[in-house]
């Protein structure tokens, strides 16, 4: 029978760890996620978190997720190389079960402060997005896989999503993080049942679960009068612990479920207690799908081989240039019918980012979203 591990997702934060820390020493905690690379701007890493990682490394019990590689920038830069380097180096002191990234890019003057948004789905994103994710694999040798994105212009994209990613990790083997909490933004976003849009997902390539919870904004044009907004930073809703009841039974290989939440959301001894319980509630979950399942993994999620890297890493000029367009317009534009107007005199304007088809709401999220790269 698989074994799937209730984990968290686990940083050099104080409010995660304060909040975190009476189930580290309860033992509740099986797993840990974390996001190495925000540790890249440091020299050194505290003691006592290098040997929190390493217990967890030890017993095969963690996990690496990327933030900062932008998976599907148009042009390969220094910055990726570096990540890579660090990477690899991480990999010889760390063992990982597996290595993620989130789909998608972000290109503005300070992107690590934002969310990643889509590309086009195309031939020539497919070819970069692969050759991006076989770059991780060689510097990893382990399991990778990508995360799905919240973040959508169209419901045309929203039921893309799925098959593009099944393309996008096939070839080396790789797995999918299914992020609950996106898929229920995307619900709520678009006005789509669940049923219809896991059904468009190779639930058989979900390696890990995400749960987290976010927030609303008020806008007259969305579907509910309101978007959903994956910000990571309150309690997890009923309706994403319902999905996960509902997606545990579909996920043959499946193997973490992990709980995100920004440490900056974690300030009051509530909002640890609220943590704490959701974690209880998350665990007691899979707990209860484990004694009822014998569901035996099918997939490793290893490639056949490590294939020797070939040739310079791929770029896609044009699609470069693109998304600096749309970076600059959705930063600097006064408001959506200001973006509209700026993208419709643009080189985006009639391409396969069918700029014409985006909703206006999500357009709006979009711009807020690049507002915080800037």
């Amino acid at each position: 029978m698989n074994r799937i591990y209730a984990s968290i997702a686990c940083n050099l934060d104080a409010g995660i760890l304060s909040a975190a820390l009476p189930l580290f020493q309860g033992e509740k905690v099986q797993a840990i996620e974390w996001a190495f690379d925000t540790l890249f701007q440091y020299e050194q890493i505290p003691d006592w978190f290098t040997d929190l990682v390493r217990a967890f490394s030890d017993q095969g019990r963690l996990v690496g997720h990327g933030v900062f590689f932008s998976l599907f920038s148009g042009r390969w830069s220094a910055a990726h190389q570096e990540w890579l380097d660090r990477l690899r180096m991480m990999c010889e002191t760390f063992r990982f079960d597996h290595i993620t990234e989130h789909f998608g890019f972000m290109t503005g003057v300070d992107f690590h402060k934002g969310a990643p948004i889509s590309v086009p789905f195309t031939e020539a994103t497919l070819a970069l997005g692969r050759d991006r994710l076989r770059r991780i694999q060689d510097a990893c040798r382990c399991p990778v896989g990508l995360e799905n994105l919240a973040f959508s212009y169209s419901l045309d994209e929203v039921k893309r999503h799925g098959e593009f990613l099944e393309k996008l990790i096939l070839p080396a083997n790789g797995f999918i993080i299914l992020d609950l909490h996106n898929l229920y933004c995307q619900l709520h976003n678009f006005n789509i049942s669940d049923d219809t849009l896991l059904n468009l997902y190779p639930l058989d390539r979900v390696r890990e679960i995400h749960i987290s919870g976010g927030s609303w904004v008020d806008h007259d044009a969305a579907p509910k009068s309101r978007i959903r907004r994956d910000t990571h930073d309150d309690a997890v809703p009923e309706e994403v612990f319902h999905l996960l009841r509902k997606v545990l039974n579909l996920c043959p290989n499946l193997k973490f479920v992990v709980m995100e939440q920004l440490g900056t959301a974690l300030e009051t001894e509530q909002s640890h207690i609220q943590f704490r319980r959701d974690f209880y509630k998350m665990d007691l979950i899979v707990q209860n799908h484990s004694r009822g399942s014998s569901a035996r993994s099918t997939n490793d999620f290893l490639p056949e081989y490590f294939a020797a890297l070939t040739g310079l890493p791929l770029e896609v000029p044009e699609l470069y240039e693109q998304q600096v367009e749309l970076s600059l317009i959705l930063e600097r534009a006064a408001g959506t019918e200001d973006a509209r107007n700026l993208l419709a005199r643009s080189s985006l304007a009639k391409s396969d980012w069918q700029v014409e088809s985006w909703t206006p709401h999500m357009l709006e999220t979009a711009i807020a979203i690049a507002k915080k790269w800037h």
